[in-house]
This record gives C-alpha cells, sequence and structure tokens, in this order.
C-alpha cells in the first residue's frame, strides 16, 4: 500500500510535519509512505495553467495518482486552513484520480478545530473517501518534541500506529476477494 502524506505547513520546525514524519517512521514495513515535498513550489492555483501545468503540479498530480491513500497534517490559521493545503487542494480539484482516494486528516492541535472541520469539509466536497477511524486528533501542537520523539511517546504514538492501522484495514477491506471482479 502506497501512502502519500501532504503537510501543511512549510515551516522546517512544523509540528504538522513532525507528525508525518513519527508516522512514516511507525509505518510498518508494508506500508510505503511518502512525504510529498514540493507544496512550497506550487504556483498559486489558476486554472488556465491547468492544460500546461508546471512541473510542480505534474509532480503532485504523478503522486497523487500513484497513492492507493492520502494523509493530511495541517495547522489552522485564523481559524482556516492554511493557503498552502489550500492551493494543494484547489490544484486536485479537477484531478479524476482523487476522486474517491481513501484519505486520512490529522488534526495535530490540543485545541484548534475549526481547520480540521474545513479541511474534511472540502475534502468532502472534492468526493474523497474520508476515513473516519484515520482521521484523529493527535495534539503535537503544544509540545516540542521531534519526529523522532513523537514516534516513541507513550501517549502519541498509539495514537499514530491507531491511525496507520485504520488506513491499512480500509485499504485491505476495500481491495476485491478473490474470485471477484
Amino acid at each position: 500500500m502506497h501512502v502519500l502524506a501532504l503537510c501543511g505547513s512549510l515551516r522546517q520546525q512544523s509540528r504538522s510535519l513532525a507528525l508525518l514524519q513519527a508516522m512514516r517512521t511507525l509505518a510498518p514495513g508494508r506500508l510505503d509512505f511518502t512525504l510529498f515535498t514540493g507544496l512550497g513550489e506550487l504556483p498559486l492555483f489558476n486554472p488556465d495553467l491547468e492544460p500546461c501545468a508546471p512541473s510542480p503540479v505534474q509532480a503532485l498530480w504523478s503522486a497523487v495518482t500513484q497513492a492507493d491513500a492520502l494523509v493530511i497534517a495541517s495547522p489552522e490559521y485564523a481559524h482556516g486552513v492554511t493557503g498552502t493545503i489550500k492551493n494543494t487542494l484547489d490544484w486536485l480539484v479537477g484531478l479524476v484520480p482523487f476522486t474517491d482516494k481513501p484519505v486520512a486528516v490529522l488534526n495535530p492541535s490540543h485545541r484548534a478545530q475549526h481547520a480540521d472541520d474545513a479541511l474534511r469539509e472540502i475534502l468532502r466536497t472534492m468526493n474523497a473517501q474520508l476515513i473516519p477511524e484515520a482521521c484523529l486528533r493527535i495534539p503535537v501542537t503544544a509540545c516540542e518534541l521531534n519526529a523522532e520523539a513523537l514516534a516513541s511517546d507513550p501517549a502519541l504514538s498509539p495514537l499514530i500506529r491507531s491511525a496507520l492501522a485504520a488506513l491499512e484495514s480500509f485499504h485491505a477491506n476495500s481491495l476485491p476477494r478473490q474470485g471477484e471482479s
């Protein structure tokens, strides 16, 4: 199973990024967990550019198309989604392979809920298939732990593993059984 992670923050010391990196660390070997690192290179969304999309957009489209599922972690800015994640999703609106793509949303905040609700609504509008058991609040914004420490933290590690297990379970249950077409 190939999982593509998208981080809604461009900060090098982002807690959302650390959370996704911890998830990659904890991902079992049967999961190919890739963090897409080109979101900061995407131009502002402009539908006129879609027919001849710039290479960063094409790289995003290719990565999303190849992924079996997406994981998104993004902070909340001023009660909303970040411009980074909104611009990314705007580039995916017309991408047919995104339709019905399984998605997990990780809320890294210990208290903010507005952006998480808005992000889920945007994804539902785009016909993403949210995996409820993999959409979790994993409160890392108030801590100073790096990815390795998050992966070994006794309170946070089980939450991260739970989201990974939900992704795997969803994927396993959506595969056709032997003899089915």
